[in-house]
C-alpha cells in the first residue's frame, strides 16, 4: 500500500529544516496508526506520568506529535493542547484530528526551536519521538524555556536492553548505544522508571504490519516468525524531569 498523499500549504515544507526523520511514521503513517491504537492498550504510560505530574487544567505540549493521535485524549483533562510535528503532512492530519477540538493547536516545528513563549507550559511530552540521548541537547534546553517552574517534562521511548522488542530494535540499529543514551540521560539529571508496555492487535496482518515498519526486513520476518497470536511485549522507558 502507497501513503496517501496529504495537501497541505506552500509555505509549509515537507518537514522542517533540522527534523531527524521518522521513517516508521513519515513514510507510513496508515500503519503507524495502527500501532498508535496497539500500543498501550492498558493506560500504564499516561497513568506513570500523572503520578509525576498531573495535567489537569494544564496546558500541555506534546513534542513530535505525529499525526495527532494523542492530542484529543490529552485535552479531555487538559486546559490547553499544544501539537509540535516538523513534518507537514502530519500536521495536516492532526490539524484535521483535531479541528473539533477548541483547546488544541498544532504547529510545524521542531523541539529544538519551539513556537512558544518562555515559561508556557505545565506538562511537556514527548512520545517516541526519537529523544535517544546524544545529539538532542538542543531540545533540552528548548524545554528548560518553556516549561514553567512547578511543571514537568516526559520522555517515553523503547528500552532497547530488554525483551525481543529491544534485541529487535538493536539488530536492526546497531549504532543504537543503550549505555550511551542512558549515560546522557542522567548527566542531564533526570529520573528514569521501566513501562512494560504492551502492544494488542486485532488482526495478525496488522501486527505483521507494524512490525515491517520498525525493523530492517530481515529482522522484521524473524520477529515476526517469533511473534505468536495478536500480542507482543513492549518495553520502555519513561524520563523526566521536575522544573
Amino acid at each position: 500500500m502507497q501513503r496517501r498523499s496529504h495537501r497541505y500549504g506552500e509555505d509549509m515544507p515537507r518537514f522542517m529544516q533540522g527534523a531527524i526523520p521518522s521513517p516508521n511514521i513519515w513514510n507510513t503513517p496508515h500503519i503507524y496508526e495502527l500501532e498508535n491504537r496497539a500500543v498501550d492498550p492498558d493506560g500504564l504510560a499516561d497513568a506513570a506520568m500523572a503520578a509525576i505530574r498531573p495535567w489537569d487544567g494544564a496546558t500541555v505540549l506534546d513534542i513530535g506529535c505525529g499525526s495527532g493521535y494523542h492530542l484529543p485524549s490529552l485535552s479531555a483533562t487538559a486546559a490547553r493542547v499544544i501539537g509540535v510535528e516538523p513534518h507537514g503532512d502530519l500536521v495536516e492530519l492532526a490539524r484535521r484530528r483535531c479541528r473539533p477540538l477548541p483547546d488544541v493547536e498544532v504547529h510545524a516545528a521542531t523541539a529544538q526551536a519551539l513556537p512558544l513563549p518562555d515559561a508556557s507550559v505545565d506538562v511537556a511530552v514527548a512520545r517516541w519521538a526519537y529523544f535517544f540521548g546524544p545529539g538532542c541537547e538542543p531540545g533540552l534546553a528548548e524545554l528548560s524555556r518553556v516549561v514553567r517552574r512547578g511543571g514537568a517534562a516526559f520522555v517515553i521511548d523503547l528500552d532497547a536492553t530488554r525483551g525481543a522488542f529491544g534485541r529487535w530494535f538493536s539488530q536492526s540499529v546497531p549504532t543504537h548505544s543503550a549505555r550511551s543514551v542512558e549515560e546522557f540521560w542522567s548527566r542531564q539529571g533526570w529520573q528514569s522508571r521501566p513501562l512494560d508496555l504492551r502492544m494488542s492487535f486485532e488482526r495478525r496482518a496488522d501486527l505483521e504490519a507494524v512490525l515491517r515498519i520498525e525493523f530492517s526486513p530481515a529482522i522484521a520476518d524473524r520477529a515476526i516468525a517469533e511473534t505468536p497470536g495478536l500480542e507482543l511485549a513492549y518495553p520502555n522507558l519513561l524520563r523526566w524531569k521536575l522544573y
